[in-house]
């Protein structure tokens, strides 16, 4: 097994391309299965989650074109000879369940496993099934295999107990060719649901509302052909972002989008940072002394738990005390032991991490836990003493492409092997 070798650099400097979001295609790739006609996407990031999702898709007979050199991508849905998601690709990622809707919509039926995905708390799928009964389907759960199915699908309220990305995303599918109205209420805002919607609208859709908590989808009978660019990665921008706070850097962010990075913008400048537009996307300079802060990761806008582990990381080796409430997933402290056996002093109290800052880090063999801890231990890495050896990197590998390059070409010392 692949790992990466990390070893103390210096500040990192330069230019990096902020990709595509990850979070972005593969719903957008999922909604696909909804027509038979030809769209072309742009700005795909080569993901092993987006190699996962091109894979379901293929299984349903979806004719793929993925130009990974040029992120550009070619589906045609036109020949669907299979209705029943492979078992062994679905558990492999969260994400895969979103071809549920979409089946569900275009077919009246859809069988498909529980998904996978990084084991970081509870995410049931119940808010989804929800959604889909509203809109008169009929749902069984046995042998690890969820079953929708309808004869047709009319328009209806639905309220979320929690405004889910997944769940809103599903049901905002589900709904498109369903005949009347629909109004998801506490539905998610994420930049992610709006790039959907966005996408949706522009194969003929009519959904209204996206960005907001309630989102109105006036069915349609038919979706055609269209072209849409993904969004850049709010994540990958943040974890850059950290990168260079972390290791007093100075890197400018071509494509991020501030608007979508409004509290980790917030918390970067609370601490001393400068960050302002520059070249078609965001300069990060942290040069100066910084300050410790608290954060509390709430659902999109407030500051998103993804960012939670990489933050954590920088503010270990920020002087003082800072606190890190964790509201979203119950087990996303798993990094905490990994930090640990590199020096940092954290301790858990329920859902929050009461952190003492060090004057410095030690290199240590230390494993990714799931995605966005494993990216925080990279940036802890890069500022430790020694060497750090990472294992378990195919979790990273899911949602960041070419971060050792990327990472390299800012001055950072990393190696894969």
């Amino acid at each position: 097994m692949e790992k990466f070798f990390v070893e103390k650099s210096p500040p990192l400097k330069g230019f990096v391309n902020i990709g595509g979001s990850k979070n972005s295609v593969l719903p957008v790739m999922a909604s696909t299965l909804m027509s038979g006609e030809t769209h072309i996407l742009n700005g795909i990031p080569d993901l092993s989650d987006v190699s996962v999702m091109f894979s379901i898709l293929s299984e349903f007979g979806v004719t793929i074109d993925w130009d990974k050199g040029n992120s550009h991508m070619k589906i045609n849905s036109k020949n669907i000879f299979n209705k029943e998601a492979p078992f062994d690709l679905v558990t492999k990622m969260r994400a895969s369940f979103l071809i549920t809707g979409p089946l569900l919509s275009r077919f009246g039926h859809a069988k498909v496993p529980l998904p996978g995905g990084c084991q970081i708390g509870s995410r049931p799928v119940d808010l989804h099934l929800k959604g889909f009964l509203a809109l008169g389907a009929k749902v069984s759960l046995e042998h690890g295999f969820v079953e929708v199915s309808a004869s047709r699908l009319a328009g209806s309220e639905i309220y979320l107990d929690f405004p889910s990305v997944g769940a809103t995303e599903n049901i905002m599918m589900a709904a498109v060719l369903a005949e009347g109205e629909t109004k998801i209420q506490n539905c998610a805002v994420e930049p992610e649901i709006v790039d959907l919607a966005n996408f949706l609208n522009a194969c003929g859709a009519n959904i209204e509302g996206e960005g907001t908590d309630t989102i109105t989808i006036h069915g349609v009978k038919y979706l055609h052909p269209s072209q849409h660019k993904i969004i850049p990665d709010r994540i990958e921008a943040g974890t850059f972002m950290i990168a260079s706070a972390i290791t007093k850097g100075d890197i400018i962010l071509k494509n991020a989008i501030s608007e979508h990075l409004k509290p980790v913008i917030a918390k970067l400048k609370e601490m001393n940072c400068l960050i302002e537009e520059a070249e078609g996307g965001l300069r990060v300079s942290c040069v100066g002394i910084q300050n410790c802060v608290d954060i509390k990761t709430m659902p999109y806008p407030g500051f998103p738990t993804d960012m939670q582990a990489p933050f954590m990381a920088l503010l270990s080796v920020v002087k003082g005390s800072s606190v890190v409430t964790e509201t979203v997933f119950e087990n996303r402290f798993m990094h905490v032991s990994e930090l640990k056996r590199m020096g940092a002093e954290i301790k858990i109290d329920s859902r929050s991490a009461v952190i003492e800052g060090v004057d410095s880090l030690t290199g240590a063999k230390v494993r990714a836990t799931d995605l966005r801890a494993g990216a925080g231990l990279i940036l802890a890495a890069l500022v430790a003493d020694g060497e750090t050896e990472i294992s378990d990197i195919h979790h990273i590998i899911r949602g960041y492409y070419n971060f050792e390059d990327k990472l390299k070409s800012l001055g950072a010392k990393i190696r894969m092997e």
